[in-house]
């Protein structure tokens, strides 16, 4: 059943108003700012990790109390997590991933001042492709949103978190404007990146891009816009519309999905949708693709989990079973902060061959461990 290839007020200007005045505006402004995925988190109280041990066979989430748009990949028995951390890249490596909190995270690569690509390191996803690994994130100019674009590192180690780490440059389409949260899989014997961005110059709506590459830092040709918030449920009233974190997820019979994230992180309703790529399909032709039209992966409120998303996805050791990672709040109205902590759970496959994801697995309840550890 296997598997994938692998976002100022015044001062003194508060006057006094009702309480419901004072959280819409917050909100409008959260919206404003758009792409908030790298802001600092507001100093709210987060349950901590329940590190206590059960017995050998399970765990339970979150597996980091921080841990906003994660990553992992498994590869010859180790897996390398990371997340967005700031202006830097870290890399974890353990054996266990739901004993993450017990590895020491390594600084991988950290951007020189100055750059283009100085600030605001956003959802970081390293890869292993053509004998490689690989590391795309977002990052801006001296903290200007605006200047996001997507960057990517090489380096030829067997482990990831030992060698050297090479600036391969900008990730752009012909097209360049506004790029963050790149993910990049193979399909037919081609590889793709797909990407979040705007059409144009101007913030306001985050779409979904792919385009094909002709190396792991080059992009052949200009983007295609495969997906952009068009029901309710991706727009939640909200100033900028959002579909951002795409993720490629492919069958064991070779079907290709795309899953994203929509609703905008700092609303409790942030969730992920689902694109499906018809049968003998080229994903880089808008019209091969079809959107579901329910959300199918939602927040868990009696389960602390809120506004879930910004999805992976890696299989277990033995390679039986599927996984998704995933960040969320354990409490409402916790929004873009740094509060978001990483999850576990293995999925299934309904019988049309799409990927079936349940509901967030409550914190602190018992989840059998990835087969094969």
């Amino acid at each position: 059943m296997i598997n994938f290839t692998t976002f100022q007020m015044k001062k003194n200007s508060f006057v006094a108003m009702p309480l419901k005045n004072v959280v819409i505006l917050a909100a409008l402004f959260v919206a404003m700012l758009g792409g908030c995925k790298g802001s600092k988190a507001p100093d709210i109280p987060q349950p901590p990790v329940d590190t206590t041990p059960t017995n050998t066979t399970t765990f339970k989430n979150p597996l980091l109390p921080s841990g906003p748009d994660p990553w992992v990949v498994q590869k010859d028995g180790f897996y390398y997590y990371t997340q967005t951390s700031g202006n830097k890249i870290l890399l974890w490596k353990t054996q266990h991933i739901e004993e993450l909190n017990k590895a020491i995270p390594v600084t991988v690569w950290t951007p020189t001042l100055g750059t283009e690509y100085s600030s605001d390191i956003w959802a970081p996803e390293i890869h292993f492709m053509d004998g490689k690994w690989y590391i795309y994130f977002a990052a801006d100019n001296n903290g200007n949103n605006n200047t996001h674009r997507i960057y990517a590192l090489e380096n030829e180690a067997t482990d990831p978190t030992t060698g050297t780490w090479s600036f391969k440059g900008k990730v752009a389409a012909a097209t360049d404007k506004w790029a963050i949260d790149a993910d990049v899989f193979a399909y037919n014997g081609s590889e793709y990146i797909t990407w979040s961005g705007w059409q144009g110059d101007v913030d306001g709506e985050q779409d979904i891009f792919i385009a094909k590459l002709t190396n792991p830092w080059t992009i052949d040709g200009d983007r295609a816009l495969i997906s952009r918030p068009t029901y309710t449920w991706e727009k939640n009233n909200q100033a900028v519309l959002v579909n951002e974190g795409p993720e490629g997820l492919r069958n064991s019979g070779g079907k290709l999905f795309m899953t994203y994230s929509a609703g905008g992180c700092w609303t409790n309703d942030y969730c992920l949708g689902l694109l499906s790529l018809r049968d003998g399909g080229d994903p880089m032709n808008p019209t091969d693709w079809t959107k579901t039209p329910t959300p199918v992966f939602t927040k868990n409120p009696n389960g602390g989990a809120y506004g879930p998303g910004h999805n992976g996805f890696f299989v277990s050791p033995d390679s039986t079973q599927n996984w998704i990672i995933y960040h969320a709040n354990a409490m409402p109205d916790q929004g873009c902060g740094d509060v978001r902590s990483p999850r576990i759970q293995p999925f299934t496959w309904n019988n049309d061959g799409s990927p079936n994801f349940g509901s967030p697995v409550s914190i602190n309840v018992l989840i059998d461990k990835p087969s094969g550890e």
